[in-house]
């Protein structure tokens, strides 16, 4: 979603990433004509017109559970967006019985939140990317 039209999409699609992307954006882009959607989430500018580039995680009962805010010069990367959706997944799955650590990938160790832990993460973190 952004504050282009529909019209700026279509364009920016067809011609730029269609061309890095096989098939191009495969998710509908919205319109935030006004920047609605962009004040509610604090990311647009209404001096400027723009938005910051944002990226919300939002769980199915609707609560935010991560979220990152750039400025337009620097550009995100979509696998880190797409591992923090399957962390959060595996997460919500397994009630809050497992945890996710840092850089943590499908397939990879989880941690079980509790008193145990504690001081412990770096042991898993350590072994686990040991695999690498």
């Amino acid at each position: 979603m952004s504050v282009d039209s529909v019209f700026v999409h279509k364009m920016w699609n067809d011609h730029e990433i269609s061309k890095m992307v096989k098939g191009g954006v495969p998710y509908p882009m919205l319109s935030d004509g006004g920047g609605k959607v962009g004040t509610a989430y604090g990311v647009y500018g209404e001096d400027a017109g723009v938005e910051n580039r944002g990226r919300f995680i939002i769980d199915p009962d609707g609560v935010i559970q991560g979220y990152e805010v750039l400025t337009p010069p620097v550009g995100r990367h979509v696998g880190e967006t797409l591992r923090q959706i399957q962390a959060f997944q595996l997460v919500r799955a397994s009630k809050g019985t497992e945890a996710t650590p840092s850089g943590w990938k499908p397939g990879r160790m989880t941690l079980k939140p509790g008193p145990d832990l504690v001081g412990k993460v770096w042991e898993v973190w350590k072994t686990d990317m040991a695999a690498d």
